[in-house]
C-alpha cells in the first residue's frame, strides 16, 4: 500500500475538518491502494482537527512574517507529500508562496493559481467574471452607483464585503438609511462593500463542487445539493442530479481557468440559475460530498501527485442533516500541546452516544 503524509492547515475551521473527514473517509474505502497520514495545522490548541490526526502541530497566523517558513519547516521535518488548505486566510499566502515553498521543501501545495483565488475572493470581481463571460449572475453594483441600484431594483439589498467569508457582515437592507449604515460598518472594519439584488428564501439555494484537472482542461467531477442554511452553513442538505445547475457550475470552473477543486454557490429564480458566490478551494461540505461518492481531496491529490487520470461521472442521492458532536482530550494533553505546538500520540475520543 503507498502512503503519503499530507498536511491539513486551518483544521480548526469546518473547512480543514471537511478534508480530514474526507482524507480518513478515502482511507476506509474499500480496496484502496493509499493510505493519508494527516499532520493537523492550526493556530489554537482548541482546534479539533489537531487531535483526530495522525499528527498536530500548531503554527502562526497567515498574517505574521514568520507562517510561510514556519510551513516549510513542518514540510521538511515530516516529509509532507502536500498541502491541503482550511481556510480562507491561508490561500493567498500559500498560493504566492507556492513556487518557493515546492522548490525548497518538494511538498505540492493544492491549490488553484492566484489569479483564480484572487478573482473569487473578490465578490465584485467574481460578478465581472460572470457578467464578462455570458455566465449566470446576480445583478451588483458599487457603493458610489447604489442610487441607480436603487432605482432599477428597489429594496431590499443586499449588501456584503468584496473580500468576506462566510456570513460576516451581510446585510438585508430596507431603506437608503439601513444600505447607507451597512455600507459604513463593512468600511469601518477596513473591507469594501458590493451590493447585490436580493434573492429571498424563496428561491432554493445550491453549492456545488467541481474538480478541474491539473492542467484546467477537463472537469473530473462534479457534484450539486440543495441546501438549508443555519449561521452561514450548510445545515441540510439534498443531493440529487440537479444537471442544470451542476452545467453552469462546470463552465464557472473551466472559464476560470481553475485547477483544483472549486465551488459554486447559486439560487434557481424562476428557474434559471443565478450564482452569487464562487469559492476557489475545498468546501465545508467536502465529507458530504466524499460520502455521496465525490472525495475532492482524494481526486485532487491522485490527479496532482499521482498523475492519475480520473472522471467520476455519477454519485448517490442523500439526504444529510448535520447535528453537533463532540471530541475529548484529557486535559493534559490539551495543556501539552499548548506548551510545545505539537499534538503527538494523541489520546482524544469521541463518544457514540447519538
Amino acid at each position: 500500500m503507498k502512503r503519503a503524509k499530507v498536511l491539513v492547515t486551518g483544521s480548526g475551521s469546518i473547512v480543514g475538518q471537511g478534508i480530514i473527514k474526507s482524507l480518513k473517509l478515502a482511507n476506509i474505502k474499500k480496496n484502496s491502494v493509499l493510505k493519508y497520514e494527516i499532520v493537523a495545522a492550526d493556530m489554537s490548541a482548541l482546534s479539533a482537527g489537531i487531535y483526530r490526526s495522525d499528527f498536530g502541530t500548531l503554527v502562526p497566523p497567515a498574517s505574521s512574517g514568520n507562517y510561510i517558513e514556519f510551513i516549510e519547516r513542518i514540510c521538511k521535518e515530516l516529509g509532507i507529500t502536500a498541502i491541503f488548505v482550511g481556510s480562507d486566510l491561508e490561500l493567498l499566502p500559500l498560493a504566492h508562496a507556492r513556487d518557493k515553498i515546492e522548490k525548497e521543501t518538494g511538498t505540492l501545495i493544492l491549490t488553484n493559481p492566484i489569479e483564480v483565488i484572487s478573482t473569487c475572493k473578490d465578490k465584485w470581481k467574481t460578478f465581472e467574471f460572470l457578467k464578462d463571460n455570458n455566465l449566470p449572475y446576480v445583478e451588483s453594483a458599487l457603493p458610489e452607483n447604489k442610487e441607480g441600484f436603487i432605482r432599477d431594483f428597489g429594496f431590499p439589498i443586499f449588501v456584503k464585503p468584496r473580500e468576506g467569508y462566510g456570513s460576516l457582515y451581510c446585510y438585508i437592507t430596507n431603506s437608503t438609511e439601513e444600505l447607507d449604515s451597512a455600507i459604513l460598518t463593512i468600511e469601518k472594519v477596513g473591507w469594501h462593500p458590493v451590493l447585490q439584488e436580493y434573492l429571498d428564501g424563496q428561491n432554493p439555494e445550491f453549492t456545488s463542487g467541481i474538480t478541474v484537472n491539473k492542467i484546467g482542461k477537463k472537469v473530473m467531477s462534479s457534484i450539486a445539493m440543495r441546501r438549508i442554511i443555519k449561521n452561514g452553513q450548510t445545515y441540510k442538505a439534498f443531493i440529487d442530479e440537479y444537471r442544470d445547475v451542476r452545467k453552469s457550475a462546470e463552465e464557472v470552473a473551466l472559464k476560470l481557468g481553475g485547477t483544483s477543486a472549486i465551488n459554486v454557490q447559486a439560487k434557481l429564480v424562476n428557474d434559471k440559475t443565478k450564482i452569487f458566490e464562487i469559492n476557489p478551494r475545498f468546501s465545508a461540505t467536502s465529507p458530504i460530498r466524499a460520502v455521496a461518492g465525490i472525495n475532492e481531496p482524494d481526486i485532487i491529490f491522485r490527479n496532482n501527485v499521482l498523475d492519475e487520470q480520473i472522471e467520476v461521472e455519477s454519485y448517490q442521492k442523500l439526504v444529510c442533516m448535520r447535528y453537533w458532536n463532540e471530541v475529548y482530550v484529557p486535559y493534559s494533553t490539551y495543556e501539552m500541546t499548548h506548551k510545545t505546538g505539537k499534538a503527538e500520540n494523541v489520546n482524544s475520543f469521541i463518544v457514540d452516544y447519538f
